[in-house]
């Protein structure tokens, strides 16, 4: 198995094979968080004016999202499942815009298959993939608003890759370590607004999720995140 660990948009548009777009704090996260609260359809967009035009449509469409960590303005949630942990979106269909995790969706064209990766579901996507028998496999890394690395995507892309490889890391100790590093923000009071504590633990429960999130075309051709159950 050929598995090349890249990075940011740059590195999603190089992507080949089956590629897992990587956002642990907090887009893919988030999505995992949103597919087992019970939403029906759920749009990676990298516009946000896609999903502005969706809501002037449908009123009833709730927009999740954000640019720099704030929720953006008439949206329904912030990017933190935190904020929406205790909402039942049974039915619902959501249109969701980040800085970093669906902008690689949007530019990953070079892609035979799309996943989303976080470590709440690391090892399900590695699980999905050896079922796949797909040889080529890339994990995109999308770091810090897709511009600068971050240390949680970077070390999700090695756990699943270890995990490839039959070789599993340990993860203990490094996700302890991320509270002192990119993952500093979550412990900021003066950035709580924003980044809540909780979002944290959320975002580093590993291997809680046993479904992988396959990015596919809707009959109009848009992105759709669809749950694939192992």
């Amino acid at each position: 198995m050929n598995i090349k660990i890249l990075h940011k948009v740059e590195g999603a548009k190089q992507a080949t094979g089956i590629t897992v777009i990587i956002d642990v704090f907090r887009a893919f996260s988030a999505e995992a968080y949103l597919i087992a609260q019970g939403v029906e359809k759920l749009y990676p967009v990298g516009d946000m004016q896609i999903a502005y035009d969706a809501k002037e449509k449908d009123p009833n469409v709730i927009l999740i999202g954000e640019r720099k960590g704030v929720i953006l303005p008439g949206f329904d949630f912030g990017n933190s499942p935190a904020e929406f942990e205790n909402v039942d979106f049974t039915g619902k269909t959501v249109y969701h815009t980040t800085s970093a995790g669906t902008q690689g969706v949007a530019n990953a064209k070079g892609a035979k298959e799309i996943l989303t990766g976080s470590l709440v579901n690391a090892r399900a996507v590695a699980e999905y993939i050896r079922r796949s028998g797909e040889e080529d496999v890339s994990l995109v890394a999308m770091g810090i608003e897709a511009k600068a690395p971050a240390e949680e995507d970077n070390l999700c892309a090695e756990y699943i890759k270890s995990l490839l490889e039959g070789k599993p890391i340990e993860l203990k100790d490094a996700i302890e370590n991320l509270k002192i590093t990119s993952g500093a923000k979550f412990f900021d009071p003066e950035r709580n607004h924003v980044f809540p504590e909780k979002d944290f633990f959320l975002c580093t429960d590993v291997d809680k999720f046993d479904f992988v999130l396959r990015v596919e075309k809707d009959e109009n051709g848009r992105n759709r995140t669809r749950k694939i159950p192992l």
